[in-house]
Order: structure tokens, then C-alpha cells, then sequence
């Protein structure tokens, strides 16, 4: 008996992979939803009995969802699929009665074992159709998805280490004007209640920098947080500041290395202002070949400890033609 299956998440790029992932000839039939709402008015008609989760959408994200499900009592099977993978994740999740957790990117072996112990994997002679979400996948929607798991492996790792569930922010794409930047990192330059941490990275004819802008907390609600022993100076405050900018800038790149198999590398965290100039940041302008940058934005914030940070991944321009063949490779 053929079982309807609806895939939700607001990235077209993820719904195509998350298709691609079902065993070929499973036997069911196939509907999408672009976030929470649209998902919800499926569920409600009775039109699905599997569902495959984003936790991360605008309108309504993931937890909405599964809240109106257990309100409403449907009975759907719910399988979420998601960049954010930090364990108070998984247990607010499973505590809202989903079935499973899959981390993003997915994977084929991963979904074909966990249909297969849940008893719902049946197979039909007939080839599994994928094609009935005609949504084109663009750029920024690719580079979106990309940074959203990126982000989700740091914030995992940043998480473990301050013993904290940070909520994950919906990334925003955009490609830069270098007038634009430039007027970024002035402001950036005169704050003088922020920290603005930079690291340059560099792979596979792909280069960028890393830009983590903080508040400046006190220093010893950091230590607390890091379980640093150090006294409360505005020095202190910068060096565990530095720490937290090296962790999640790795963990980040980790991310991208994972998606896109490509092995990058990693500068020393440096102050803009202090240990490097803002000029020195974007060439000078006698100098300079390039005119914008690839620009990924999120926000995310500690409440508990009155911690927040904005982070920048800038990529140059000479590394979007690289990118942009990825993009049609992958995709």
C-alpha cells in the first residue's frame, strides 16, 4: 500500500537532497511543503503519514509544528531532519514526540536502516518518482542551506562547551558591494561596545574571512560560561572572546569541509583595530581586482548569559566561480 510522505524545509536545495536520499524504490507518494504552515495544512487534510522535518524555517519552524501535531492529536510519524544538532535539539524533539533525529546532509544508508527498523520500508518495482517539486534551486538557496549546517556544527560545539542550548538563526545570503563592506567595517571600527574578531581562510581556490562580531559581556560572566579561571579585565574579556571565535569559526569551516569535500585553512583570530587594520582586511583600494563579496549573515545569542555575536562569512570574488560550479555539481 502506497504511503503519502511529505518533506518540509524552507530550502528547495534541501528538499531535493532529502528526496534523493529515499530508497529508490520505496513505495510511497510524495508532497512538499516550504515551511511549518504549508506543512500544517497538509497534515490536517490527512494527505500524510510520514513526515520529514526542517527544524529551521520562517513563518512556523519545526517545533511549531510538532507542538500542533501532539495538540491536535495526528497521527503522523515524524522524522526530523536538521542542521542544528545540539543535544537539548534532539531531546526537545523527541520530547515533542518525533520518531527520529537525522542530522544534515543526509544520508541514503542512514534513512534506508532507520525506515527499515520503524517497519515502514516497502518496496515496489516501480522507481521511486522525485520530481514533482519544480522549484528551481538558486544560488543564495544553496549557499543558505550550506551555512545553515555549517553553523549548526559550531553552534553544536559552542553548545557542549558552555553547557547552554543557543537557538539557531536562519542564515541571510546576499552578494556585497565592497563600498557596502567597506561602510560595514568602519561602523564595525568605531563601536567601542563590540568586539569584532576576524580570521581569514583559505582552500581549493576558495578564500574568504570569518568576521564574529561580539558584544562585550563582563568578563566574568564569560569565565563562568567558559569555566575559564581568570580575573574580570576588559583584556580577559578579549582573549575568551578569541577562544570562542576560534571555536566556531572552526567548527563552521569543519561544516563546509564536510558538504563540500574540500579541506580549508584556518588564520589566528585577529581584533579588527588592534591586530589588524581595516584597510589590511579589504586590500588597498589602488590594489584591489575585486568589487563584491559572497556574504553569509547569522545572529545567534546566549540569554541566559548576555552573550550575542553576529558572524560574517565573506567570500571574495574570485572565489564564486569556483563556488558557483560547486553549486551545479552538487545540486
Amino acid at each position: 500500500m502506497t504511503i503519502p510522505v511529505l518533506i518540509c524545509d524552507d530550502s528547495s536545495f534541501a528538499r531535493k537532497q532529502m528526496a534523493r536520499a529515499l530508497p529508490d524504490h520505496w513505495d510511497v507518494s510524495l508532497s512538499y511543503a516550504v515551511n511549518g504552515v504549508e506543512a500544517m495544512q497538509v497534515l490536517r487534510k490527512g494527505e500524510a503519514e510520514v513526515l520529514f522535518l526542517d527544524l529551521n524555517m520562517p513563518e512556523m519552524d519545526g517545533y511549531e509544528v510538532l507542538e500542533n501535531v501532539r495538540k491536535e492529536d495526528l497521527n503522523i510519524m515524524v522524522i526530523v531532519v536538521s542542521g542544528d544538532v545540539q543535544d537539548e535539539a534532539r531531546t526537545r524533539v523527541k520530547n515533542l514526540g518525533a520518531m527520529d533525529f537525522i542530522r544534515k546532509p543526509v544520508n541514503k544508508d542512514e534513512i534506508h536502516s532507520i525506515l527499515s527498523d520503524y517497519g515502514i520500508l516497502q518496496l515496489t518495482e516501480n522507481k521511486l518518482d522525485i520530481h514533482q517539486d519544480e522549484t528551481e534551486i538558486d544560488h543564495i538557496d544553496f549557499f543558505k542551506e550550506l551555512a545553515n549546517v555549517s553553523m549548526g556544527r559550531g553552534i553544536s560545539l559552542l553548545s557542549k562547551l558552555m553547557g547552554v542550548f543557543i537557538p539557531m538563526p536562519i542564515p541571510h545570503v546576499s552578494y556585497l558591494d565592497i563600498n557596502d563592506l567597506t561602510m560595514t567595517l568602519k561602523d564595525l571600527h568605531n563601536r567601542e561596545d563590540l568586539a569584532p574578531i576576524c580570521q581569514g581562510f583559505i582552500g581549493s581556490g576558495i578564500a574568504g574571512e570569518v568576521l564574529l562580531v561580539f558584544n562585550k559581556p563582563d568578563a566574568r560572566d564569560l569565565s563562568q560560561l567558559m569555566n575559564y579561571n581568570v580575573e574580570s579585565t576588559e583584556s580577559s574579556s578579549l582573549e575568551i572572546i578569541m577562544d570562542i571565535s576560534t571555536v566556531l569559526s572552526g567548527a563552521c569551516l569543519n561544516g563546509l569541509t564536510e558538504q563540500l569535500d574540500i579541506a580549508f585553512s584556518l588564520g589566528h583570530p585577529r581584533i579588527l583595530g588592534q591586530h589588524v587594520n581595516m584597510d589590511d582586511l579589504i586590500e588597498d583600494k589602488e590594489t584591489r581586482t575585486w568589487t563584491k563579496t559572497l556574504a553569509i549573515e547569522m545572529s545567534f545569542e546566549v540569554e541566559e548569559n548576555n552573550l550575542k555575536c553576529n558572524l560574517l562569512l565573506l567570500f571574495t570574488e574570485d572565489s564564486l566561480v569556483k563556488l558557483n560550479h560547486l553549486v551545479s555539481y552538487i545540486s
